[in-house]
């Protein structure tokens, strides 16, 4: 598993690295590569590598798509360190963008990394109505109702009782729905409508683990190991299952939900061995 993950994480690099080369040299530049690369652990790469596995979806075109995916992940968490939204000092065991060039810097290489995925779809060697597809999607899981949308709710939730269904749209939207393009892109590469709307439901469902997960580790986790603050949630009053549920609930109800997902999965057989154990990693990693 590790050694899949680290080769989709450096071809996902190299790609990235080499279209950044190949863009019109601006001083933002600089902070863009600084708040993407090297760039965390590429989950949601290597995820649509293993659908696309499933479909047989080409390898060097999942690539490209999961580099766009991480750019719209990369400007996200810029944007939620700024001292406006979460006010996170440290990111990937190093000083968060705005700490390190200032916050203007930081929301404006943000924004340049958010339409940089775009221009990487559209340069894409593939029929103009896929594109269209895969663009329409990405901004729709990205924007308001989606990523966007999911910050927004967080930052309104917090000190405030909000019931279980609220947390987990919530938490769909902050993380689950580019998890949900991510199982949903090669599907659409394949032109494959018949599970479509299956693994736009995996691929929420693989988010919102995903989060719950990271709320677990900000609960126990120990920040030099996890490469930014933890136990923050608690402090700022954040809106989680953890502080609706309670630590040993909340673990109880991520096993459910694996096990759930596995069930989805199951249909497909030995075809989705390696997305199960990527989800089995996000399931047991630490950070």
């Amino acid at each position: 598993m590790k050694k899949k993950l680290n080769k989709i994480a450096r071809d996902t690099n190299l790609f990235l690295n080499s279209f950044l080369y190949n863009q019109k040299k601006t001083e933002l530049i600089k902070p863009m590569r600084y708040g993407l690369l090297p760039g965390g652990k590429k989950i949601r790469s290597k995820l649509i590598v293993d659908v696309g596995k499933i479909f047989k979806t080409n390898y060097k075109t999942l690539i490209k798509i999961g580099a766009a995916v991480e750019c719209i992940h990369a400007y996200s968490l810029i944007h939620d360190d700024l001292p406006c939204m979460d006010n996170d000092s440290l990111r990937r065991g190093k000083l968060s963008t705005h700490k390190k060039f200032g916050e203007a810097t930081a929301i404006l290489a943000g924004n340049s990394l958010l339409t940089i995925a775009f221009e990487i779809l559209s340069n894409l060697n593939l029929n103009n109505n896929i594109k269209i597809k895969l663009i329409s999607l990405l901004s729709k899981c990205s924007g308001h109702t989606g990523i966007a949308g999911g910050q927004f709710l967080d930052l309104n939730f917090e000190k405030k009782n909000i019931p279980l269904k609220k947390i987990i749209s919530m938490q769909i939207k902050k993380t689950g729905k580019l998890f949900s393009f991510s199982c949903m892109a090669p599907l659409i590469v394949s032109n494959n409508k018949k599970n479509l709307k299956k693994f736009d439901k995996i691929g929420n469902d693989i988010g919102l683990l995903f989060q719950l997960v990271d709320d677990l580790i900000d609960y126990t986790g120990n920040s030099k190991k996890v490469g930014k603050k933890t136990k923050k949630d608690l402090k700022k009053g954040k809106a989680t299952l953890i502080s609706l549920l309670g630590y040993e609930n909340t673990i109880k109800y991520t096993k459910n939900l694996k096990l759930k997902i596995f069930k989805n999965l199951d249909i497909f057989g030995d075809k989705a061995k390696d997305l199960k154990n990527t989800i089995n990693y996000i399931l047991i990693r630490s950070k």
